[in-house]
């Protein structure tokens, strides 16, 4: 979602907003389904001014709070709601001119959040976006599920090669409450990529179902755009882009939208070099036809 150290720093924002095109005097809208502190939400509403109108979702309380305070200056040309993307279709939303998708964690979730979605520090395992919803944290996951299906989401959704080992060496050190009894079982030496970082993606992906509501997400996403809508998905790994890839070709060959994204668009050398959280941003984008 937002850059390295810096929660205002959207990625692949540019891109974005030339794809979406928003403007003024149209009647634009627009949803942006994974609001974070509000960088994408507050440049298009900025660009269809003075009455283009969005409509701000994030599952995570804290975030919409944030992008509350940054986006209060457009008043009502500005709707929050605190939803996960997955429940998109249950809001009964009005029919919309774009619709973006920016996947993955910000830099408040990672860097201040005390959710444990990093193993940079030692924080409670939640690593719930929404605290609240009641279901299980990736504590809840690593005490009672069976080895078996702790080594199914390490592979499925980490795609970790050595998710038998490390799945092993968690049992043993059960039980587990804190991102430090996780990294506890990697020690001390790594190289660039943390040898944590897959088992911490595969647990987050886990506790949120976070393919199933992209899947559900998307479906729900093309009827909600008018005639010429475009929806742009912003992943972070392969698993999210695969989902994309397909769905928007599948979209193309059922003759309801074409795809506008050949390949997928990445960040510049600039912000690459000025944001390194960027480095892996797939931009994809697909408009309505029918």
């Amino acid at each position: 979602m937002d850059g390295d150290g810096n929660p205002h720093t959207s990625v692949l924002l540019a891109e974005v907003l030339a794809w979406l095109e928003p403007r003024g005097g149209i009647d634009y809208s627009a949803i942006d389904c994974t609001l974070g502190a509000g960088g994408h939400a507050s440049a298009l509403l900025e660009l269809s001014s003075p009455d283009g109108r969005l409509i701000g979702l994030d599952a995570d309380p804290r975030a919409l709070e944030i992008a509350d305070v940054r986006l209060r200056q457009y008043g009502a040309r500005a709707k929050l709601i605190q939803a996960n993307f997955g429940e998109l279709a249950g809001l009964e939303l009005e029919p919309v001119n774009a619709i973006l998708f920016d996947l993955g964690l910000s830099s408040m979730q990672l860097d201040a959040s005390g959710r444990g979605f990093s193993f940079r520090g030692d924080e409670p395992l939640d690593m719930r976006f929404d605290p609240g919803s009641g279901g299980p944290t990736a504590a809840d996951i690593l005490n009672t599920y069976s080895e078996s299906e702790l080594e199914r989401i390490l592979r499925e959704y980490g795609e970790e090669r050595q998710a038998r080992r490390i799945v092993r060496a968690l049992v043993r050190r059960r039980p587990i409450s804190r991102t430090g009894d996780v990294v506890a079982v990697f020690g001390g030496a790594h190289g660039r990529l943390h040898p944590a970082t897959r088992t911490f993606q595969a647990l987050r992906i886990a506790v949120n179902d976070e393919l199933g509501a992209l899947e559900a997400g998307l479906d729900a996403a093309l009827p909600l755009l008018r005639q010429h809508g475009r929806v742009a998905v912003i992943s972070f790994h392969s698993l999210e882009d695969r989902i994309v890839k397909w769905r928007f070709r599948a979209w193309a060959d059922e003759g309801r939208a074409r795809v506008l994204t050949r390949k997928p668009v990445g960040p510049g050398t600039q912000e690459k070099q000025s944001n390194p959280r960027a480095r892996s941003a797939k931009l994809r984008v697909a408009e309505k036809i029918a």
